[in-house]
Order: C-alpha cells, then structure tokens, then sequence
C-alpha cells in the first residue's frame, strides 16, 4: 500500500506532493524540483562519505546551528571515478545559509557558469538585492560552492575532518582583521576550504506570517503587554516581517532606520521600536561575562 501510495504522489504535479521540513527547506525543494528532480540529482551526486582506518564511515556534512548559520555538504561530483584527474569528476563543497554569512567567504562569484574574481561592484549589487528582498520580508539565503582539485583532495583517500572545522574554518577574519583565506590552514591535515568560496547566488522566499497574527498582537497591546519577537532571519526582514504583524507600527521611528539620519542618541530618543542583531547581543554578552552580578553596567545594554 506505502508503495503504491509513493507511486501515485509521483505521478502528482511537484507542488501538490507532500514535503517535510521547515517553511524555507520545503520552499527550496518545490523551486528546485521545477528545475530538477531532486530524488535523481542527490542519487546522481551523493554526499561523500570519508572512511577511517577502522572502516567506520563518516558522511562529509556541516550541520545547520543557529551559531554559524548555515549548512555545509561535500558532494561526490562523479562517484563512478574512483581517482579522477578533472576536477569536475572529485568533490565540490556546497554551502547554503545566511546570505552575510555566505558572501564573506566567498572572493569568487559564479556568471554564466564561469568563476570570475569578485570586485566591489559585485559585492554591493549582491548586498543591494538581498537589502531590496528583506525590505519586503522576505527570507533570503546565499548559496556557494568550492570545487575540490583531485590532486590535493582525492576521494578515494582523503580524510576530511568535519568535527574539528570550527578550529580553523569558522573564523571570517585573521588576528590581523582581514578576510580569513584557504591558504592560512590548507597545511592542516583533514581541512578542506571553507574561504575563498564562489557565490553562485541568492534565493529569496516569500514566507507570510500566520493569519491573525496582526490581530492577537494588537489585543496583547491593549492589555498592556509589550511584545518582542525573536527570529533567525536577518534585521532587515525582521523589521518588515515585525511591521506586517503590528509589533513595529512605524518602521520609519526604528532605531535602526533613524540612525541613518541623526546620532544614535538622538535616534534612540525618538524610536518607537528597535531591531538588534544577535551576533550584538552575543558580543555584549562575552564583554560582561566576567562582571559581578551586582555591577549596574552587566546587562545594561539590554
């Protein structure tokens, strides 16, 4: 019966089947199944399994957490060449996330299928859109990809380390400050790029508050209570998304937005709402860490 069940979804058409997963992970399955079949693509290019000396498989993958912000896999680009001398027959990263998160470590970007150098002017066209679709409360996510040199990462004996990754490929900068690259830890053994990275693009999507949402907000108001929303999508869609349900009724009196025009003295006078970002609120947290419980300046900032 199951599998009679799974052959006449099969015969559905791709956004009237059923999908697992999140608001954002079904939205990408039902965008990329317009393009691809999913199913054949992941079967075509599985996800690459290291094996130790005691045989133990490990699947070469970097789990979401809401610490890094986005999800890493290494994928098997052509798993019938067991020692491939191309490149596009080895291993490719593929990294999706955060779209600030993606675009500082990548120093490529991918344009009608080439790798070019990316400049200044790519950057602040690729801010600029992700900025245009999160004033829309929209969910944006940056998608990039590294294509592994088979002579440096053979597949059939490498071992990549993905437990240990954050001891050198977390970092976005160097002690100096400046944009961490692939050559500060390609000496290491078991790492593999997590920099110099090639963007291939971004995706947004359109992922509406509940219905109502705007009315229970304002009775909560009515009854005196002050409402805050936590969310892992980035400021700009927040303040959009907080304006539709009535938590920021002037996205204009934002703090944020005010300190455009005027000091943040000023602007925090004036503001009727304000959005702080969490990398903000963990960098206070660690400063105050070691203060006495009593001292007025720990947790002033909240």
């Amino acid at each position: 019966m199951r599998a009679r069940l799974i052959t006449a979804e099969e015969k559905m058409l791709y956004t009237a089947r059923h999908c697992k997963g999140d608001a954002s992970e079904t939205g990408l399955v039902q965008f990329a199944q317009a393009i691809m079949d999913l199913d054949q693509t992941r079967g075509k290019f599985p996800v690459h399994k290291c094996k130790n000396s005691a045989g133990k498989e490990t699947e070469c993958l970097i789990p979401f957490s809401s610490d890094i912000k986005f999800n890493a896999f290494i994928r098997d680009m052509n798993p019938a060449v067991e020692k491939p001398t191309k490149i596009e027959d080895n291993l490719c990263i593929y990294l999706k996330g955060a779209p600030d998160r993606v675009l500082k470590r990548c120093n490529k970007i991918l344009i009608n299928g080439e790798e070019v150098e990316m400049t200044d002017q790519h950057r602040k066209d690729i801010e600029g859109a992700n900025a245009a679709f999160a004033n829309l409360g929209e969910r944006v996510l940056g998608f990039a990809q590294c294509r592994l040199d088979p002579a440096k990462y053979p597949k059939d004996s490498y071992q990549f380390e993905m437990k240990t990754w954050s001891s050198w490929g977390k970092a976005l900068t160097n002690a100096n400050g400046e944009a961490r690259r692939a050559s500060e830890y390609e000496n290491i053994e078991g790492s593999f790029p997590m920099h110099d990275l090639v963007l291939v693009g971004l995706v947004s999507l359109n992922d509406p508050p509940r219905f109502k949402v705007d009315l229970s907000v304002n009775k909560c108001r009515s009854a005196g209570i002050k409402v805050i929303m936590v969310t892992g999508d980035q400021p700009p869609t927040a303040a959009a998304i907080a304006n539709k349900v009535n938590i920021i009724k002037h996205p204009k009196q934002e703090f944020n937005y005010l300190c455009k025009s005027m000091d943040k003295t000023e602007a925090w006078e004036k503001c009727t709402g304000v959005v702080v970002h969490g990398d903000l609120l963990a960098e206070k947290h660690l400063a105050e860490e070691e203060l006495d419980d009593m001292d007025p300046i720990k947790g002033q900032f909240l």
